[in-house]
Order: C-alpha cells, then sequence, then structure tokens
C-alpha cells in the first residue's frame, strides 16, 4: 500500500482525513514496513466502513489487518443507536465468536518432553478435527434452544467442565440478549453435530511453551513463567455462525434501500440497529457467541480428558477465553461524553483495561488478558489491556498474524507432508486430517506475528506479558 495516501500521527498511528462519503477518519495502526506490505483493499475497505450510518469517532484498523468481506479483517467500528447507527454481519464475519482461550496444564517442557508423541495423539484421537468434523454430542430441539440461550453455562450444566471456568470467560460464559428464533432451521441444523469439534482453517488446538515473559509482574497474576507448558483453543461457532452471518448479509443487503442506506459496497450491507431487521440479527449473532462459546467449554473438557490419558491426575485450570468476531454493547467516552455503543470488532480482539468494571476481580489490576494466535509453527501471544486502549480504538488490539498470502496461493507454494517434516525436524508435531489444509496455513503464508504484536505494543492497544512457543499443533 502506497503510504503517501495517509497522514502520519505518530510512528505507528496513520490516518485518512474523511472525504467523499465518509463521515469519519479512517485510522491504520502499524509501522511503515507494515502498512506497505498491506493490500490496497484494506485502503478501499476501511474508507468504506467509515461512510456507514451512525459510525462515531473514526473506523479503525489493526496491525494484522488484511483483506476481509465488507469490513477488513482487523477492522473495528463502533456505531451510536442514537444516531441511526447500523449493525452489519459483515462487520462480525462469519465465523461468529471465533476466539481462543488458553489452559495451563501445570506441566514445564522437561515434564512433557518424554510424552509428547503419547500426548499428540490422545488430543488428535479426542477432539474431531478438520472439515464437515462432527462430534459425539447430538444436540435435538431443547438442546440446542439451551445451548443458544446458555453457551458455556449451558455447557458446564451437561457436565463440561467446572463451575470456576466461567469467570475466566467473556461474559462469564454467556451472552445475554440471544433469540435462538432468529437462528434459522438451516444453521440451527448445520450444527446439531458439530459441537466440541475444531472444524478447518486457520481453526486449531495446540500446546505450547511459554519462551519469554516482557511483563514478569503481569505474568505472575496470569500464571505464566519461562518453560511453562500451555493449551490454546481457536476456533468459533462452526456451521451455525456461518450460516447466520450468509443469511442476514443476503437480508441486509436487499433491504438497505428500504432503510434508505446508500452502501459503497454490498459486502457492507447493514441494517440500523432499532430495526426489525437489525434487532432480529443481534438476537441470532448473541445465540451463535454462545455457540462458539459452549464449542470452547466442550472441546476444554475433551482436551482435560486427554491430557489426563497420558498425565493421570493432571487438572487444567483456564487462564481467559476472549473472542475476535463479535459486535457488542459497550459504554465508551466519546467527545467527553460517556455513550452506549455497539462496538463491531472483525478478527480483532476486546482489550480492556486496568479498573474495568466487566474484567473479574483477578485481573482488575493488570487489564484483560489478550490472547493473540500464530500460525502454526509459529509464536503466539499472551498481552494485556491498557487504559490507553479505550482512547485508541474502543478497546482493541489485533487478534493475530493475519494472511500474506491466499490459501490457493499457498497450496501452490508448499506441499503438506513437506511442511510437517520440516516443523518435526523443529521438535513441532502436527497432526491434521488434510496436507492440503496445511499447505494452506504454512507459516510463512501469514505475516510476522512478532511484528503485528511490537505495533500493538508500541500503539497502546495491549502490552506484550509474554510469548508461546508451539510444541504440538492439531489442526482443523
Amino acid at each position: 500500500m502506497d503510504t503517501s495516501q495517509f497522514i502520519q500521527r505518530d510512528e505507528t498511528c496513520w490516518e485518512i482525513k474523511p472525504k467523499g462519503a465518509m463521515r469519519v477518519p479512517a485510522i491504520i495502526y502499524a509501522d511503515e514496513q507494515l502498512l506497505q506490505d498491506m493490500d490496497q483493499k484494506v485502503y478501499e475497505q476501511l474508507t468504506n466502513v467509515a461512510t456507514l450510518p451512525g459510525i462515531v469517532e473514526a473506523a479503525y484498523a489493526m496491525p494484522d489487518a488484511h483483506w476481509g468481506y465488507g469490513f477488513p479483517i482487523g477492522g473495528v467500528a463502533a456505531f451510536d443507536p442514537e444516531l441511526g447507527g447500523v449493525v452489519s454481519a459483515g462487520g462480525v464475519g462469519f465465523d461468529i465468536s471465533c476466539g481462543v482461550r488458553t489452559l495451563h496444564t501445570g506441566l514445564n517442557i522437561t515434564q512433557l518432553e518424554p510424552h509428547k508423541q503419547a500426548l499428540a495423539d490422545a488430543l488428535y484421537r479426542t477432539i474431531p478435527a478438520g472439515v464437515g468434523s462432527r462430534g459425539k454430542i447430538h444436540l435435538n430441539h431443547k438442546a440446542m434452544l439451551g445451548m443458544l440461550t446458555g453457551g458455556a453455562q449451558w455447557a458446564l450444566e451437561q457436565g463440561y467442565g467446572e463451575e470456576h471456568d466461567l469467570e475466566r470467560i467473556e461474559e462469564h460464559g454467556c451472552m445475554a440478549g440471544a433469540e435462538p428464533h432468529y437462528v434459522s432451521p438451516k444453521a440451527r441444523e448445520r450444527q446439531k453435530d458439530e459441537m466440541g469439534t475444531l472444524g478447518s482453517g486457520n481453526h486449531y488446538l495446540e500446546v505450547q511453551r511459554v519462551s519469554k515473559i516482557f511483563d514478569p509482574a503481569v505474568a505472575k497474576v496470569f500464571g505464566l513463567h519461562v518453560d511453562d507448558v500451555v493449551i490454546s483453543i481457536h476456533c468459533g461457532s462452526r456451521g451455525l455462525g456461518h450460516q447466520i452471518g450468509t443469511e442476514f448479509l443476503k437480508d441486509m443487503a436487499m433491504s438497505a434501500a428500504q432503510y434508505q442506506i446508500v452502501l459503497p459496497d454490498r459486502e457492507l450491507a447493514c441494517a440500523p440497529l432499532n430495526s426489525p431487521l437489525g434487532k432480529h440479527y443481534l438476537g441470532a449473532m448473541r445465540a451463535a457467541i454462545n455457540c462458539a462459546l459452549a464449542n470452547r467449554q466442550i472441546i476444554t473438557h475433551l482436551t482435560r480428558q486427554a491430557v489426563a490419558s497420558v498425565f493421570p491426575g493432571l487438572h487444567l485450570d483456564l487462564l481467559y477465553d476472549v473472542s475476535h468476531n463479535t459486535c457488542k454493547l459497550e459504554q465508551h467516552t466519546v467527545n467527553g461524553q460517556k455513550k452506549s455503543l455497539f462496538v463491531h470488532r472483525k478478527g480483532a480482539t476486546r482489550a480492556f483495561g486496568p479498573d474495568h468494571p466487566d474484567l473479574p476481580d483477578v485481573f482488575k489490576k493488570t487489564g484483560q488478558p489478550v490472547l493473540i494466535g500464530g500460525s502454526m509453527g509459529t509464536s503466539s501471544y499472551v498481552l494485556c489491556g491498557t487504559k490507553a486502549s479505550e482512547q485508541r480504538a474502543f478497546s482493541s488490539a489485533c487478534h493475530g498474524a493475519g494472511r500474506a498470502m491466499s490459501r490457493s496461493k499457498a497450496t501452490q507454494q508448499w506441499q503438506g507432508r513437506t511442511l510437517i517434516e520440516q516443523l518435526a525436524a523443529q521438535g513441532i508435531i502436527i497432526r491434521c486430517p488434510s496436507m492440503r489444509g496445511v499447505a494452506e496455513e504454512a507459516p510463512l503464508a501469514y505475516k510476522d506475528v512478532s511484528a503485528v504484536v511490537e505495533i500493538a505494543d508500541r500503539a497502546g492497544l495491549a502490552r506484550k506479558v509474554a510469548r508461546l512457543e508451539p510444541v504440538i499443533c492439531i489442526k482443523g
């Protein structure tokens, strides 16, 4: 991307002044190299977001931003319902509430090393992964309604997990305002056998070693030490979320003229927050958030079972669970005034700073854990929210590395089997049902996650706490 299109505010902040139909500026957080490496479509999509009704302050993009459907992935925007603000299915994404949760194992890397192969096999046997993967749980009508309404709380009631898990999950494991009757029969049908499954694409379950601590005080609160072994789960709402996104994007596009909304791009289809269609989408989307929270909770239970089969008596505690494809009603200050805003985060993670009322007491002094997933074979990071992030991007941070090339291009450049052998030589065990899937997720098909995290830290979006290195990766 040509940097001359921007006004550079500081070393990490690049602004596009409002022009044409833009209602607010567009801002990208990046250094010059990351900005140059971004596709021009990020510029186009972000400036299009800035034209939507009711948007406040600015349309933001995180350092990992890349082209997406409607919003750029890594896009953040907040809308005021009192100003005719809208909700956009393209601003949430198809994999609603895709997110990451990280578990402590209580092991160190020396204890794990002799049992790596056995643990990799146990995890791969226990957690279904891949396109169309199905679990052992079948949801009838009553169970489906309970899951869509109750999220991880419902999963806990079914015996999947432990009571104290809930305090370490956004929304305490249950998204209020879910309305399952706005989730179509087709979406429910797609999900009835998919609970407790990873799915495909960039989703994974990864056993990781803490390789570096950046902030010892915060790391101590988070329970992280060098050479600790943790397990991270990255997945979302599976077929149900995708179906909801598909259906509502179509309905929103068809209804734009009715609501006198001029769309600069059909993919930005949206509806007024106070309209029947907007309210129906919010109800269905919140149900999908609960689906994702329940799914990760069930996978946590399965992970605990798999680990116990190799390490009898070992207990896995939850560090935190965060989502990065959502629209949530939050309180934020705009022009010195507290406002209730609907914050869209597409490929962006909520990053509340210290003393935020929605945080568990244990994180009130540190800020929220922010879990940044790497690509297969590369580092992941744990960060914490900052007070500065409230002013920078509605308390938001990046969510991962961000793709540097398409999946089809990646498969032209790499072969799955070769990648698995190369990673094995580095001490990283890969288990995946699809060699094509491995090639699509090649480490070099993504941006440098360390560079992305460094900018998030320098920009004040979130502060680095620890770096995690992969040991075992179960790929979808």
